[in-house]
């Protein structure tokens, strides 16, 4: 299949699916904004598309935790739904609220762990909403969505997107899994697997984990925003760069996306 197909979930709250319509859009995918609604109407609309995208915003207001609400939702009407993603050759992309929405659902993790998940993401060290760019490395091949990818520059906006484990030993059998892909470093690229402080780590992530994928590959959540670096001009530097890059690097992380199915 050379044009995937892609569902962007949206809910009350979401306000990033009109960013990431337009980046899907720009590597060559069919983005289609879908809301839950109409999903939980007719839950086999799903089976139309290769990708399904978690999108960034505030589902629900982020009312009792980020990305609860809109969990809970899935896993009790459309968990066919997610099983059908996970379990055919498809992908899966969480972006922030998204990716938050994901761990709610405990997608990158075994059935035998749902009850005591590994991981999940929390209040910022600091107990602040932090909106800054932000380093990554990537520290693994596994992830479809990375492939290409060293080093990237990102902004990010969360308050709830601190990575912690529930213990060392759920840490050490992510990290032997290859499942802790993508981790917050200083500007020179250093740094990702040592212990940083603020802002190079701006939210107290352990491990300075910023992006997960499950066991395969195919399924993959991040805190920062590729959907909003899409062109060389949102980058808060591009006045003073001598000569614009191409593209805006977050573009990267789609056309892999499209590129998978190719």
């Amino acid at each position: 299949m050379a044009t995937p197909r892609v569902l962007i979930l949206r809910a009350p709250g979401t306000n990033c699916d009109l960013e990431t319509e337009v980046a899907f859009q720009q590597a060559g995918a069919v983005p289609t904004r879908l809301h839950v609604n109409r999903l939980l109407e007719n839950p086999h609309l799903a089976k139309e598309f290769q990708i399904l995208c978690f999108p960034g915003g505030f589902s629900y207001g982020d009312d009792i935790a980020a990305g609860r609400i809109l969990a809970v939702q899935i896993q009790a009407h459309l968990s066919g739904m997610l099983n059908d993603f996970r379990t055919a050759d498809k992908l899966v992309l969480g972006i922030c609220n998204g990716f938050q929405i994901m761990m709610r659902l405990g997608i990158f993790f075994d059935d035998s762990e749902k009850n005591a998940p590994p991981a999940t993401l929390t209040l910022n060290a600091q107990g602040r909403f932090e909106d800054r760019w932000i380093h990554l490395k990537k520290t693994g091949d596994r992830c479809v969505f990375l492939r290409g990818i060293d080093q990237v520059h990102l902004p990010m906006a969360h308050a709830e997107g601190r990575f912690a484990v529930r213990d060392d030993a759920a840490l050490q059998r992510l990290e032997a899994n290859g499942q802790l892909v993508l981790r917050y470093c200083k500007p020179d690229g250093t740094g990702a697997n040592e212990t940083l402080s603020f802002p190079d780590n701006p939210n107290g992530a352990t491990s300075n984990v910023a992006g997960i994928c499950d066991a395969s590959g195919r399924i993959f959540g991040l805190m920062p925003h590729p959907e909003r670096y899409l062109l060389p001009t949102n980058h808060p530097n591009w006045t003073r760069w001598d000569q614009l890059p191409e593209k805006g690097a977050g573009a990267k992380f789609f056309e892999n996306a499209v590129e998978y199915f190719q």
